[in-house]
Parts: C-alpha cells; structure tokens; sequence
C-alpha cells in the first residue's frame, strides 16, 4: 500500500486508513481538525467517547484561532447534567474554550429539558445550521464494539429517525441520549469514523464490508463520502476496503 504524506505511518486503501499506533491516529485526526477549523463557514460535528478526545486536547494547546463562522455540533450526547463527566459536551470544554466561539456556534444538547424537548431543541438547532447555509465540511462518528455509532443502537433507532435531525434515544444500557439520525449524515460532505481497540475488530470488519447487519454502516450509506480511520489493533486481518 503507498504511504500517506505528513502521515509516515497511515498507509491508504481507497477510504480506508490504518494507523500503527492510536498516537498516530491522534495526531493525524488533530491536523485534520486543524485544517477545517480554518474554513470559514464550515459546521464540523465531533464525536464523543475517549478515543478522539487525546486530539481535541491538541488542538486546545494549539491555541489555534478558527475562521470566522465555525459551528461545531455533537453526534449524540448522553442524557445527563451538562457539568457531569459523562457528557460529551463537558469532554470538549477545554477546546470549546480554546476556540472562543460564540455561544450560538456551539450546539449543545441541552439536557436540562426533558428528554423529548431536549431532542426537538436539537432538531432545531440543526435545522437552523442548514437554513443558513453553513456546510458542515466534517463530521466524526465512533464505533461501539456491538456496531452502534452515535447513539444510534439498533434498526427501531434507524427507522424512528426517518425524516429527523435529532431523536430521544433509550440505550440498551439503561441511560438515555439524543442523537443526531441518518439524515444529518447524508449533509455531511465528510464522514470519518475514528476507531481504536481491539474490541472494535469485528464492528469494524462489518462496517468496511457494508454488512446489514452494521448498524453503523446502514446509518451513513447514504453520506456523500466515508472514511474510516482505525489503529492496527483494530483492525481487522486480512486488511479489507471499504
């Protein structure tokens, strides 16, 4: 496989991308980052979970000044208190406060409402990125190891998101969330799963091979453009393409 530029470690198989280490993931995630901070206009939608947070970090001691009009939105976030470790808002304050954003740039899932109000809200919120005419240039997603991205779970989360920005999500764990839905995808001019761990081998083996029974993979085959960035621990053996 040819090697990458600037990414001495990633090597390229059409959108596929294996890292040797999680730390090379890191940082080419970070430089990324970095790049579509840089458009002017652009809406970017992060990802939560631990494994993006390193490159967030990053880019805070950076102290990288984004362009003018940045919006940054969430995938999903848990149904807890904004201040709670647990929330994927609260993981990215230290970038959040880093990039100065104004306020209204910054969409939160606000979980001090009710549960269903919460997820109108968010709706909303989105809608009103799309009414306004921000493209979002980026948009990160992760991989649970039972194949679920954002907080999208199973086929019943993908068919009452039809026709949704944002839904009110019951997890098989008990806990509550909101999640942006398949829709929000399909406006995404870029999607890059971000995949690390060894208990990500077999999701990560259905979603490059576009098995149904990926629930990922079925909630962004309609995007624009998919890439899958993963780890050598996590992938899967013989390399496959996406």
């Amino acid at each position: 496989m040819p090697t990458e530029e600037g990414t001495p470690h990633a090597h390229s198989a059409g959108t596929v991308r294996r890292f040797e280490t999680r730390e090379d993931l890191i940082a080419a995630l970070a430089e990324r980052l970095g790049r579509v901070f840089s458009l002017a206009g652009a809406a970017v939608m992060l990802s939560g979970g631990n494994t993006p947070l390193p490159a967030y970090r990053e880019i805070a001691r950076r102290g990288l000044k984004p362009a003018s009009g940045l919006t940054l939105f969430y995938s999903d976030d848990r149904y807890v208190p904004s201040t709670s470790e647990g929330s994927n808002y609260h993981q990215t304050l230290p970038l959040l406060q880093a990039l100065a954003l104004p306020e209204d740039r910054v969409l939160r899932v606000r979980t001090e409402l009710p549960l269903p109000e919460a997820a109108l809200d968010y709706e909303r919120k989105l809608a009103a990125v799309a009414d306004r005419g921000d493209r979002i240039a980026l948009g990160l997603l992760g991989l649970g190891e039972d194949g679920h991205t954002a907080s999208l779970f199973s086929s019943g989360d993908l068919e009452r998101a039809a026709g949704r920005l944002a839904i009110a999500v019951h997890r098989p764990d008990g806990r509550d969330a909101v999640s942006v839905t398949p829709t929000v995808f399909a406006r995404i001019q870029q999607i890059v799963f971000i995949v690390a761990g060894a208990d990500k081998r077999v999701p990560l083996a259905q979603l490059i091979a576009h098995s149904t029974d990926s629930v990922a993979w079925r909630a962004v085959s309609a995007a624009a453009s998919v890439e899958v960035w993963a780890d050598a621990s996590a992938w899967p053996d013989p390399p496959q393409k996406l």
